[in-house]
């Protein structure tokens, strides 16, 4: 009876043991937070409060002839190619030229649909956002960017990164005809009648007055003294940038009067704001 008894409470214990090495177990791993990114675009901006703001387009009015869309397109983009011209020294009247020819006064589909206005494909070295339209060939990639500002200054770097564009900012900024032959020249368009396009543009729409507010020609009307000569001491936090914006000049013609060939400058350093004279 004991032997029994004993048997089974063998039994049950290997029963009850069996049931427990089978009993599974189930463990949660923590779920990771992922964040979604964005392709960066180009904001080689001087100023650093451009990357909070957003340009303020104001479409042309219904039914608008064309004259009236182009000078709508000039309203809303003056501004911003003057300042590409201050910075980079590519006259505004150019600039403007290019993006009302190449976007269709900002009609375009690829100016509508990436924000490009002068029809920048995107090349090796574009990490940018990038979309597929029909050009010389079938589903060309091109530049797509979050703002049309930043599409006016991938534009400036765009000329002034190649070499074979070098020869554009040996003219004077006021030479909007050999600028013009000078971008078909150099191959920015296959187009025979580029220059002509251009310079019909900017003689149509008068747009030398931008190049000349930048070049002080209509703005700045303080005489020199040519007994002095008008210097500027570098200041803590200076760019060539703030310093030619101040005073009215463009950061290559600041370069020039200095003999300066980059953009590096040091506090204290004096600055010609005037041509020497020898």
């Amino acid at each position: 009876m004991f032997l029994r008894s004993l048997a089974c409470i063998i039994i049950l214990v290997m029963v009850l043991s069996g049931c427990k090495s089978h009993k599974k177990t189930t463990t949660y791993k923590k779920k990771t937070r992922t964040e979604r990114t964005t392709t960066p675009v180009i904001n080689n901006t001087s100023n650093p409060k451009d990357e909070e703001t957003v340009t303020i387009v104001t479409p042309p009015k219904t039914n608008a002839s064309y004259a009236e869309i182009v000078s709508n397109y000039i309203n809303n983009y003056s501004g911003i190619a003057m300042e590409e011209m201050l910075q980079y020294g590519i006259p505004a009247s150019i600039t403007l030229a290019q993006g009302i020819l190449e976007s269709g006064a900002g009609r375009g589909e690829l100016t509508s649909k990436a924000n490009n206005h002068f029809g920048i494909k995107c090349h090796r070295e574009w990490s940018g956002d990038r979309v597929y339209h029909d050009d010389d060939e079938a589903q060309e990639c091109f530049r797509k960017y979050a703002d049309p500002k930043y599409s006016f200054r991938d534009h400036s770097l765009f000329l002034t990164s190649r070499s074979r564009y070098a020869d554009l900012f040996k003219l004077r900024k006021d030479d909007y005809k050999a600028w013009s032959k000078g971008l078909k020249k150099a191959g920015y368009a296959t187009d025979p009648k580029y220059p002509d396009k251009l310079i019909g543009i900017i003689e149509r729409y008068n747009l030398t007055s931008y190049d000349d507010e930048v070049l002080g020609g209509k703005v700045n009307t303080v005489r020199l003294d040519d007994t002095k000569i008008s210097t500027y001491q570098v200041q803590k936090g200076d760019t060539l940038y703030n310093i030619a914006r101040r005073h009215n000049i463009t950061v290559e013609t600041l370069k020039e009067y200095n003999g300066l060939r980059s953009n590096d400058i040091s506090i204290g350093q004096e600055l010609y704001l005037h041509p020497v004279k020898n």
